[in-house]
């Protein structure tokens, strides 16, 4: 374990998954990433599993919603699913460094083998100069048999090439540096940093919905687009009184850092 970052297992004694597949959603370009997380999070009713810290976290906290500060966090669940348990990647920031990035990656891949996780899903955004209507959702991966596993019956696009350049940041490396079948999935957003990709999120939620079965309440989500649709938010405070009830109310009260990279 690279000694930059320390993991804290929650649980006196970690659970057996059934045949868990892995999924990350950091923060990045419209928060999708985050977004579908934290849904997906909040309806299976996950479980932490691991703290996650690291100096190299960057130098700044939070204000909550009662006025006292937060360190970032970055925090691995686990939850329980018909087809699939998971293991979910949540957190508020990710390593803004290539150094930190890559020890980072290692450090979860090795988690991954150890609960011999089945696949690596990954998510992120795609930057677009406008709000896009109908975000279009595409994906890349180290296995061509797992993008025709998640084609098949969806609108999922491979077609990337030559749509985004680098893939930078987590969404990309855990992928890159896996020797597991790993798939990162995009949703077309707002390029603004303080435009939260609600609708992106729901496109890739679709996917993994119909894919995982995981039987998810997708009208939480349509009460989201609905009164946010085709806005763009000055501060994530802004949204946190229209949008209480939803699953992304811990997002909505964080300060959203500007990140200028794919994922």
């Amino acid at each position: 374990m690279p000694m930059n970052w320390k993991i804290t297992q929650v649980p006196k004694k970690l659970p057996k998954l059934n045949k868990p597949i892995f999924i990350e959603g950091l923060p990045g370009i419209g928060n999708v990433g985050k977004v579908t997380i934290d849904f997906i999070r909040e309806e299976l009713k996950g479980k932490k599993l691991f703290d996650l810290f690291s100096y190299t976290f960057p130098h700044s906290v939070f204000v909550n919603d009662k006025n006292m500060v937060e360190l970032p966090t970055i925090e691995i669940y686990y939850a329980k699913n018909k087809k699939n348990d998971l293991l979910l990647l949540v957190g508020d920031v990710q390593p803004i460094d290539e150094v930190s990035s890559y020890e980072f990656c290692d450090a979860i891949l090795k988690i991954v083998e150890k609960f011999k996780c089945q696949e690596i899903i990954t998510l992120g955004g795609i930057g677009l100069q406008a709000v896009p209507e109908n975000p279009k959702v595409y994906c890349t991966s180290n296995s061509k048999e797992i993008v025709a596993k998640y084609k098949k019956g969806t609108k999922l696009n491979n077609n990337l090439y030559g749509i985004v350049g680098p893939i930078v940041g987590v969404t990309g490396l855990l992928i890159g540096m896996s020797d597991i079948p790993g798939i990162a999935i995009l949703a077309e957003t707002f390029g603004h940093p303080m435009y939260l990709g609600i609708k992106g999120a729901k496109g890739i939620l679709q996917i993994l919905d119909k894919k995982l079965g995981l039987k998810l309440n997708m009208k939480k989500l349509d009460k989201e687009i609905s009164s946010l649709e085709q806005e763009t938010v000055k501060k994530t405070g802004d949204m946190s009184t229209a949008s209480k009830q939803s699953a992304m109310k811990k997002l909505q009260r964080k300060i959203v850092k500007e990140i200028d990279y794919i994922g």
